[in-house]
Parts: C-alpha cells; sequence; structure tokens
C-alpha cells in the first residue's frame, strides 16, 4: 500500500483534504523548510511541544514555519510549565515572534506535573490569551478514550476548557488523537455536535508510515488493537513489512460524513513516517483521476 488512491478533485474525499494541517517538532524546521513547498500556502502547521526542546527551539520552528508562508500553531503542554512565569513567558515570545496568533493546548504526558498546571483548562484559565495576541485555541479530541482518564473526567475537562475559550472571546477547534476506525470518530463528532459545539473539527490521521510504526504508535496511545488496525488498513497481521498509508480510512470518512450533522470537519496528520512522505501521499491522493 504504498501508493495512494486518487479521486476527482470534486469528490467527498478530495474536499475533506481541504484546508488539512500537519505536524513538526522543533528539531524538524530544517527538513520542513525542504518539504514546505509541498504543502499548500497557508498550511497549518502544528510545532508540537517536546521534553527535549526549549522554548527557544520552538519558537525557532514556528518562525521558520511562518517564514515560508505558511500558518504555524505552537504547542503548550500544561504539565511540562513549572510556573505561571513560564506559561507568560512562552506566550510572550510567541506574540513578539508572531506567532501566537493559533495556540494548541494540551495536558502533556507527564503523569505528575512538574508545576501548578494539572491539564489544558487550568492553563486556558490562567492565560491572558488575548493579551498576547491569540484568536484561535486548538484543544484535544478523543473519539476512542484515553487509556489514562476515565471518560467522565475527560467529559469535564472538555466543557471546562470550551466555556473557558468561549468567555475570553476566542475562536475554538478540535483536534482528534489519531485513529484508525471511522466509527467512534463519527459517534464523537455527533456527540460533541450534541452538546451545542459547532467549532471545526480536525480529525487525526496517520500519515503514510511503516506498518510496524503504525502498530507501535497505535499502542502506545491506546487507539486501536494490531488487529484492527490490519482489517482497516488492508495488510496481512503475520507480514509486517511495507507502508500503510490512510486512504481506507479518509474515503470511508468522507463516504459517511454529512456535513448538516457533522458539522465542520477538516483532516489532521500525524506525520510519524516524516513530512516529506506525508505532503507527497496527499498531493497523489488529491490528484484527480485520468
Amino acid at each position: 500500500m504504498t501508493d495512494a488512491r486518487t479521486f476527482p478533485t470534486d469528490s467527498p474525499p478530495a474536499r475533506l483534504l481541504e484546508d488539512f494541517s500537519v505536524e513538526i517538532t522543533g528539531k524538524d524546521a530544517d527538513t520542513f523548510i525542504a518539504s514546505a513547498g509541498s504543502l499548500p500556502p497557508r498550511t497549518r502547521v502544528n510545532v508540537t511541544f517536546l521534553a527535549s526542546e526549549t522554548l527557544d527551539v520552538r519558537r525557532a520552528a514556528a518562525r521558520t514555519v511562518a517564514s515560508h508562508g505558511h500558518l504555524p500553531m505552537p504547542h503548550v503542554a500544561a504539565r511540562r510549565l513549572a510556573s505561571v512565569d513560564e506559561l507568560q513567558n512562552s506566550l510572550s515570545a510567541f506574540a513578539d515572534d508572531g506567532t501566537s496568533d493559533s495556540l494548541f493546548v494540551i495536558a502533556g504526558d507527564p503523569a505528575t506535573p512538574v508545576g501548578p498546571f494539572d491539564g489544558a483548562a487550568d492553563v486556558i484559565e490562567a492565560a491572558d490569551l488575548r493579551a498576547h495576541a491569540v484568536t484561535r485555541v486548538g484543544i484535544s479530541g478523543y473519539p476512542e478514550g484515553h487509556p489514562d482518564i476515565p471518560d467522565s473526567e475527560l467529559d469535564a475537562a472538555l466543557d471546562r476548557k470550551v466555556q473557558s475559550i468561549r468567555d475570553q472571546g476566542i475562536r475554538g477547534e478540535f483536534i482528534t488523537q489519531f485513529g484508525f476506525d471511522t466509527e467512534p470518530v463519527l459517534r464523537w463528532i455527533e456527540y460533541v455536535r450534541a452538546k451545542g459545539i459547532d467549532w471545526p473539527i480536525r480529525v487525526g490521521v496517520p500519515g503514510p508510515a511503516g506498518i510496524k510504526r503504525l502498530i507501535s504508535y497505535a499502542s502506545r496511545f491506546g487507539v486501536a488493537s494490531s488487529a484492527g488496525i490490519a482489517k482497516k488498513y488492508g495488510f496481512s497481521i503475520t507480514n509486517l513489512l511495507g507502508t500503510a498509508g490512510p486512504d481506507r480510512f479518509i474515503e470511508e470518512l468522507a463516504a459517511r460524513y454529512d456535513e448538516s450533522s457533522h458539522g465542520d470537519l477538516k483532516l489532521h496528520f500525524y506525520t510519524f513516517g516524516g513530512l516529506k512522505a506525508t505532503a507527497e501521499w496527499i498531493q497523489r491522493f488529491q490528484e484527480p483521476t485520468r
């Protein structure tokens, strides 16, 4: 499955790919430069928060994204912030660089916070976002739940984040954890819409990557079983060589997507196989059939 299927430019799968987003780490800034031209102008590029990377590294990556005509969305990881001052200094730095317009706020990986913030809701409530030129905040969505957080806590945190973002007069959007099955994704989207939340939802999709790597990431984040991935992606669980792309997932999602009930849906690519490979795969996928 190294080659993506192609669809007419006006088909549902192709339309679902309009205004997709991708992500990089700070250390990916140099490779991003080589891939930037493969992305449509003003593509949203998330700059992730890694514990091994300093604020200066993330700032430089966000500036690189902006300098190549794309839209950076720096991540702020609540549990990795040592103090309120560190939060405010980070926001001020992105504002000074002109890269603070869109932020993605997550809890982060540490089981125990290094500072006063236990989750994304705490950061959103504590930060004076508009004073730092923030106009859009992205938050996480978990269609298949979280391996370490009960659904009731996820739901309560979602409500807090949505209310705080609304109270600050800032636009919000969701980026979901990546998945391999459209059923829980669509079910979660319908649940969010039933709560009266009409924000754009970016559905997380694994970019093309080695099959072993896909299974490894899925196991790490608890989003699917190896057998489930094999069934949805069409490869044999006994042969884990080669690369798999998300064409089947996107085609099925597009076929079941109903804008009147699901609202504004876009795709967000987790670039496990690398940004260049993901950008090239998307280009092939979007090519009109001949």
